[in-house]
């Protein structure tokens, strides 16, 4: 492991630069709500909870001639009855744009020493995503907009958090589906930003069209119900001008397939993370007002994602295994992969990286969660444990 020289952070400039007291900010660091990222990023610290208004991931960025803020991406609140929530939320306008939610993970991208780095959502730099997004974005961008931060979904089969095969990617891919200020997060209008996007050649995410109040429940049931066919996640409604906070809604194939992920490792899976999406399916389907035949498909469909990967990993863990999630990485620098094993580590994650296999000018490198808490538990059950 190299070794990295301690960044101190500038306690009364970054105080002044937040504009709180320096009391207040030695206090952020002492208890640890402000931590320095490890190895070469240790001056960029990063938020570990929610203070002084400023949202958990973002990442206070220490440069020799100041600071720059990177505010973290704002929760988006979720839709459980488009037509209520659409004329709730969004009654000062008279029109809503509709654009894809894609499943993946989220980054946000900046220029740093030459180079960009990607930014998980609780403020982590990722070795991995990082080396990505410099061969997926053209750096020109950055230069000439440096006060600008691109927020995108990184999406594919070649994902170590969130590996999907739905969307025809052979490997991963960045799509765009923000820009907005360092310091003070004011996200570009909507058009505004797809535009800039285009110039330099990002993708983005697909944008559905813009309706009226009145058109857009039915518009986007018929937009979710034409996703959900293909496995695809569901849609954001924004305010195009992007002054009013944005909603999300999903389709009844994604919470089915987020409940087979979770009920795989039903014991490492938050209880909250389930029973909301539940519920969502059953939102869904009176505002649908679905026939029987109709509602009784939600059923199976809901009941098989729960029972069924549930069902696979206790015959799995009897017959010896240890119910594990798998993943793949590809990546050019073979230091990459090194850099990333250490992060996982890092993170306080057990996997096991594969030997690397050349493919094409690049190494692809499978990855094994083992479950442990999940594994454990269901091999107690099978020794005559108690459930308690």
């Amino acid at each position: 492991m190299d070794n990295y020289p301690q960044t101190e952070l500038n306690v009364e400039d970054a105080a002044s630069f937040l504009k709180i007291p320096v009391q207040q900010m030695k206090e952020l660091i002492e208890r640890k709500v402000l931590v320095p990222n490890w190895n070469e990023y240790q001056h960029l610290f990063r938020f570990e909870r929610k203070s002084i208004r400023i949202d958990i991931g973002s990442v206070l960025v220490q440069k020799d001639d100041g600071f720059n803020l990177i505010l973290g991406f704002p929760k988006i609140k979720r839709a459980m009855l488009l037509g209520p929530a659409i004329k709730f939320n969004f009654s000062d306008i008279k029109k809503i744009a509709v654009e894809e939610k894609m499943n993946g993970y989220n980054v946000r991208v900046i220029l740093l020493d030459g180079k960009l780095i990607a930014l998980t959502r609780k403020g982590y730099v990722c070795p991995y995503s990082s080396e990505k997004v410099n061969d997926l974005l053209d750096h020109s961008f950055f230069v000439e907009n440096p006060q600008l931060v691109v927020y995108g979904e990184m999406v594919g089969p070649d994902n170590p958090y969130v590996p999907k095969g739905i969307y025809g990617i052979e490997s991963l891919e960045l799509f765009v589906f923000d820009i907005r200020q360092k310091d003070t997060g004011v996200p570009l209008p909507l058009y505004e930003r797809r535009r800039l996007a285009e110039k330099y050649g990002f993708r983005q995410v697909r944008l559905f069209g813009e309706f009226s109040i009145q058109e857009a429940p039915s518009m986007i049931m018929n937009i979710i119900q034409e996703i959900g066919r293909k496995g695809h996640e569901g849609v954001v409604i924004k305010d195009p001008n992007m002054v009013l906070q944005p909603i999300k809604y999903t389709a009844s194939q994604s919470n089915c397939s987020d409940l087979q992920h979770a009920l795989k490792i039903y014991n490492e899976s938050g209880r909250d993370f389930i029973f909301s999406r539940i519920v969502r399916e059953g939102f869904q389907s009176v505002e649908w007002d679905e026939n029987e035949e109709d509602f009784r498909k939600r059923c199976l469909r809901l009941g098989e994602s729960i029972l069924r990967p549930m069902k696979e990993s206790i015959v799995h863990v009897r017959e010896g295994g240890r119910v594990a999630e798998e993943f793949t990485i590809r990546v050019k620098d073979r230091a990459t992969i090194s850099k990333f094993e250490e992060y996982m580590r890092r993170l306080g994650m057990d996997i096991v990286f594969s030997e690397p296999k050349t493919v094409g000018d690049e190494y692809l490198v499978h990855m094994k969660k083992v479950s442990k808490s999940t594994s454990d538990k269901t091999l107690a059950m099978w020794e005559g444990q108690l459930w308690s």
